[in-house]
């Protein structure tokens, strides 16, 4: 039986310089997304699409996404299945192809997780289970692009 989950958000634009929209150049992309009791996460867009670099653009916001959804469903895989892992930090990367006219879409991203493991046996498995996460992970199962992922297992 399939359950059904429902995510509640707020983004607000904040970036009205007093003129409005009255032109390309006379407005901020600045905005706030909430979800209640919850901070606010300060995004605009991408500098390249005249957004703020010191905010956090979607496009930065989608990847982190994949990047922890994964990381979630790995641990929790490695927890059910006797791999200790005392470290994980991911240098996650996205590829956008913007075309023509302005419109554009991903059209990957790689996962590049360094793990560490308590134990060396269990080398094999904490790779094989990265295989399970990239396939249970919801958000990587909602995107129209690949998610790659090339994982580094350490040893403590």
């Amino acid at each position: 039986m399939s359950r059904e989950h429902r995510y509640h958000t707020t983004v607000t634009w904040t970036g009205n310089l007093g003129e409005g929209t009255s032109g390309y150049r006379a407005f901020s992309r600045d905005h706030e997304v909430a979800a209640e009791g919850k901070p606010a996460v300060h995004g605009s867009s991408d500098p390249s699409f005249r957004g703020d670099p010191a905010r956090w653009n979607p496009e930065e916001l989608l990847v982190a996404s994949l990047s922890q959804c994964h990381m979630l469903w790995y641990l929790h895989l490695c927890a059910t299945n006797g791999v200790v892992v005392t470290s994980y930090v991911d240098e996650a990367e996205g590829t956008m192809t913007e075309e023509p006219g302005g419109a554009g879409r991903f059209t990957s991203v790689t996962l590049r997780p360094t793990v560490t493991v308590a134990a060396p046996e269990v080398h094999d498995k904490a790779v094989e289970l990265h295989h399970e996460a990239n396939r249970m992970c919801f958000v990587a199962n909602s995107v129209n692009f690949p998610v790659r992922h090339e994982p580094r297992i350490l040893h403590a």
